[in-house]
């Protein structure tokens, strides 16, 4: 009930079970859960609902005065893919490998961080904007309790709105 009292609802069960599943898995995160953070939930859900790039898993490892790694695994079409990267940051590591695995000429043209509520257990929300090759410029938006992971999730966010710009511009037959 508190989900309709947020003007939040859902079009069929499956999609009711997916955002409760995302519940409990932010629940074993953090302490204590806010409207802010369900709102952030759904919205993700939703942004996540047709892509055709996944996020599978990731693993980063940051030391002082070394590289920065990222394993990344992404289900790109149906398929898992997975790439290492190692450069200065830990974003600029997973975003590497992002582009390692996706055939995608971009630029990234805003990184911003932000908080959904208080305190360190918080969802950070992430939103970048990115240009094709071709000139086009499109606006991701990821959110995780871990900051690398929310970005990961924008930076995907905005390839698949790229990916299904082209394939409208140039419908395969």
């Amino acid at each position: 009930t508190r989900l309709r009292e947020l003007g939040i609802e859902f079009d069929d069960e499956e999609s009711l079970n997916e955002a409760f599943s995302r519940f409990k898995e932010l629940a074993d995160k953090k302490h204590q859960i806010f409207d802010e953070d369900l709102q952030a939930l759904v919205t993700q859900a939703q942004i996540e609902g047709t892509d055709r790039i996944r996020l599978v898993s990731l693993k980063v490892s940051s030391e002082t005065g070394k590289q920065n790694s990222a394993a990344i695994k992404l289900n790109i079409d149906g398929e898992d893919k997975s790439a290492t990267s190692h450069t200065a940051g830990a974003v600029d590591a997973t975003f590497s490998a992002i582009n390692s695995l996706v055939d995608a000429d971009v630029n990234l043209q805003l990184y911003s961080v932000s908080n959904v509520t208080m305190g360190t257990d918080s969802l950070g929300e992430v939103n970048v904007r990115i240009e094709s090759s071709s000139g086009r410029i499109v606006n991701g938006q990821g959110a995780d309790t871990d900051i690398i992971i929310a970005s990961a999730k924008a930076y995907i966010n905005a390839l698949n709105k790229i990916l299904v710009a082209a394939n409208k511009a140039h419908p395969q037959v």
